[in-house]
């Protein structure tokens, strides 16, 4: 085992601060990477904050982060696709069982006996993971993912998260050229959202309840701008979409989305607000409409849209920030003062 810089919350209440960490040397299958830049993501707020204890109550200290991207510094023996300063990402897991359906099909986000990023069981040295926070991570290089050299490195992190979020349902769903795709908010998700949409040579139209949100709509992808407030727009468009993304986590009508379905249409929910949404059955049965949700994505498709984004030079719009100032920017999340997510530049940690 070997020390590792990082930044961690020692409670619920705590501020992130300066810490010492210990991660495990490596093993025949591990590639160490040194942390270049690492996203915020909202739910590293909700983590630290203990906010979803009752789904997964955290564990103090607790190092966030789970949108990485760095360059290789060490492979163990037996590591056969990475190198010695390769650029490489790392996203919501690292470790899964690999023998389950799941693991076999592509799905290793859905296995049983996942391991996240942080705040998961660590079966190496005890006690829990440690996520991007840090100067350096170990990790299975089955769970590592190769960056395109081509890209900027602090837009990349982002889409190890968001950028997996967003691209997995619409290419489930079948989002090509012709296709009429709504999204619904312009955040860290929604903005990737609209950028995915557009490069599959969709029609796509953001939903928003902020007017002056347009001019960024268009510039990042959008043909056109609803305001979701204004019933005259929304009627417009009534009966006309094959698939919508909804990226809000607020509680809002989700009815007023399915009524704007064509016949067999979808709406697949990334955003999870914190109550239960109510559904009419007829805005489900009237047009055979379906409401589905998704999370990240599998190892195979995260490298896919790894790859997407290198051909096609997407990266998340980022404000690139030192780790000093952290916790400022999850106060500055909690008012979406943010275009469009936050990444830490892990430089900056060499000076604690």
């Amino acid at each position: 085992m070997y020390k590792a810089k990082a930044y961690s919350a020692a409670s619920a209440t705590s501020a992130l601060a300066s810490d010492i960490i210990t991660r495990r040397d490596l093993s025949e299958h591990d590639v160490q990477i040194e942390i270049l830049f690492c996203g915020i993501c909202h739910s590293d707020l909700h983590s630290v904050r203990n906010e979803w204890s009752n789904m997964m109550p955290t564990v103090y200290p607790i190092v966030a982060g789970h949108e990485m991207v760095g360059r290789v510094t060490q492979v163990g023996s037996g590591v056969t696709k990475y190198k010695k300063d390769d650029l490489v990402g790392v996203g919501c897991m690292v470790e899964s069982d690999g023998t389950c359906l799941y693991c076999k099909d592509g799905f290793e986000q859905f296995c049983p006996n996942l391991t996240l990023t942080y705040n998961s069981p660590d079966k190496y040295i005890g006690g829990v993971t440690y996520g991007g926070y840090s100067d350096s991570i170990v990790v299975n290089e089955r769970f590592v993912l190769r960056v395109p050299s081509n890209l900027e490195l602090a837009g990349v992190a982002p889409l190890l998260c968001a950028g997996i979020t967003t691209y997995s349902p619409l290419r489930h769903w079948g989002v090509t050229k012709g296709k009429k795709v709504g999204v619904v908010g312009l955040g860290g998700l929604g903005h990737m959202g609209v950028k995915f949409a557009h490069a599959f040579g969709a029609q796509v139209v953001v939903f928003t309840t902020s007017p002056d949100k347009t001019e960024d709509a268009l510039r990042l992808g959008a043909d056109e701008v609803v305001v979701s407030r204004h019933a005259d727009e929304m009627e417009k468009h009534a009966g006309s979409f094959d698939f919508i993304l909804d990226t809000v986590s607020a509680n809002h009508d989700i009815n007023a989305y399915l009524n704007l379905l064509r016949l067999d249409g979808n709406i697949t929910l990334v955003g999870a607000p914190s109550n239960p949404l109510q559904v009419s059955a007829f805005s489900l049965i009237m047009g055979r409409h379906s409401l589905s949700g998704s999370n990240i994505g599998g190892i195979a498709e995260t490298q896919e849209m790894l790859d997407f984004c290198g051909e096609h030079n997407i990266t998340a719009d980022v404000e690139v920030i030192p780790i000093q100032k952290v916790n400022e920017a999850y106060e500055r999340l909690l008012k979406s003062d943010v275009k469009y997510r936050f990444c830490i530049d892990m430089a900056s940690l060499k000076s604690e």
